[in-house]
């Protein structure tokens, strides 16, 4: 059998919030359906389509956004380029228009209400997150293909047991921390270097290098636009936007025309602990309020937990001068192979490990990616990553109102401010003393995500979702 063979770019995408799993990974499974219905050649012979959610895909789903995912991804919108301005008026006309263009060529009727069900007392077996696509020919033949969305904007099609990357001969197969260790031990290779020699066996290395400095530019992006955006978030809990705020206070009048000379103005401000502490809560609240209004985020390696990792790398680069491009490439290449092997011991999957697979697995791989960057040991680099994860251990996943705001919006700042401390513990520790290792968190993790209740598993039935009054304001 196969082995999961996992890129960067597997652990980093480029898409729209607010959910990897319940937005970008169900648009991706529209986008896939439509495909085969154009690879099969009847595209043009469907006269009707339903959508069928199941799991905690129907009880997240509507604060989720994955109605509104499934829409553009039938319609054949792109979560990389589409115009995020432009979400929801185009939304609004289909439900409006009640028609549906399929891959933007076919128009069909579609009725919202009767068309797109969420069943949230029906779960199927391999996977909560699952939803099916019927389409109904001319002739009454119909196509009907199920898909699960297992986190991070990864994507299963039932039946299709191919890997995610075709299988090939990488000089470093790794699926352990051990095997990662072992590997740099028998090399004298960074973490990174190893990341980027496996890279070389899927293309080039300037290609992978191109590729993590447009991961960059979207985090980059996001981050400016988050802390230069105020207003209230969707979805009814009245969540108001503090990351301009935030960056108002703390910028102080200092002056700046863009992202460059916005971090200078930052670094001018000194570098005294509260005022980094606020800048990286800045940092991870002004990502995760573009999430949650549909706006252009990075998955790292989740968009729940998309603010830890753009945080932490926006820490190193403002107040330890990393403002550079092989520091940047270094830092991703890392985060993403701590990311890895959570996503093969365990999961990255809210609806399947509560919060700890989100906000436990982004803080580890920020706290081992910021290690090696600040001239950590390999040994030291998985250190900080079990570090980080120990202490996220049993996270519930309990979005009030199924949205991504509270608590997950201020549990981003809580796992960037770990991944730090995580960083700087393992810094300061000999690993060869240490009585945890990362494998053995690993294992803990997945074993408390079995254990765990499934209404603490991004279904809303549980913890503060069900405490907190809708009416309040986030405290």
């Amino acid at each position: 059998m196969a082995k999961e063979q996992i890129s960067i770019f597997d652990m980093f995408k480029i898409g729209v919030g607010p959910s990897s799993s319940h937005t970008l990974g169900p648009w991706r499974a529209a986008q896939q359906f439509t495909k085969v219905l154009e690879d099969k050649g009847v595209l043009g012979d469907v006269e009707a389509v339903k959508i069928l959610l199941y799991g905690s895909l129907a009880k997240t789903g509507v604060g989720h956004g994955t109605d509104i995912a499934i829409l553009l991804g039938l319609s054949g919108d792109d979560p990389v380029t589409c115009d995020v301005n432009q979400i929801t008026p185009k939304v609004e006309h289909i439900k409006a228009a009640h028609e549906l263009v399929l891959a933007g060529k076919h128009a069909i009727p579609f009725y919202f209400k009767e068309d797109l069900l969420f069943l949230f007392q029906e779960s199927l077996p391999f996977h909560p997150n699952a939803v099916t696509f019927q389409a109904f020919l001319k002739g009454e033949k119909a196509v009907s293909e199920t898909y699960y969305s297992i986190g991070g904007g990864f994507v299963v099609q039932e039946g299709d047991d191919s890997g995610f990357l075709s299988e090939i001969d990488l000089p470093f197969p790794i699926d352990t921390a051990q095997e990662l260790m072992l590997a740099c031990m028998r090399t004298g290779l960074k973490i990174s270097d190893v990341v980027m020699e496996n890279e070389s066996a899927w293309r080039s290395e300037e290609e992978t290098k191109a590729g993590v400095l447009r991961i960059f530019t979207a985090i980059k992006e996001c981050i400016y636009r988050g802390c230069h955006t105020s207003g209230v978030l969707p979805g009814g809990l009245n969540v108001e936007r503090r990351a301009a705020k935030l960056n108002k206070k703390l910028i102080n009048d200092r002056s700046y025309v863009d992202f460059e000379s916005w971090v200078q103005a930052i670094r001018e401000g000194g570098k005294d602990f509260d005022y980094i502490l606020d800048w990286v809560s800045c940092f991870a609240l002004a990502v995760n309020e573009e999430n949650a209004s549909f706006g252009r985020v990075v998955t790292a390696p989740t968009n729940g937990a998309a603010g830890v990792i753009p945080a932490v790398l926006q820490y190193f680069i403002t107040f330890h001068n990393g403002f550079d491009e092989s520091k940047i490439i270094q830092f991703i290449a890392t985060a993403s192979e701590i990311g890895s092997i959570f996503k093969k011991g365990a999961t990255i999957s809210a609806a399947m490990g509560g919060c700890q697979a989100e906000i436990g697995v982004s803080s580890a791989m920020a706290a081992g990616a910021l290690t090696e960057c600040l001239g950590g040991s390999q040994r030291q680099v998985l250190m900080a990553s079990e570090i980080a994860m120990e202490h996220h251990l049993g996270l519930t996943c309990d979005p009030i109102g199924g949205l991504v705001q509270v608590p997950c919006i201020e549990r981003n700042t809580m796992g960037a401010i770990k991944a730090i401390t995580a960083a700087q513990l393992a810094l300061r520790s000999n690993p060869d003393k240490a009585k945890v290792s990362l494998d053995a968190v690993v294992k803990t993790m997945w074993d408390t995500a079995q254990d765990m209740n499934v209404k603490y598993k991004e279904t809303a039935d549980g913890g503060l979702a069900v405490h907190i009054p809708l009416s309040l304001p986030e405290c």
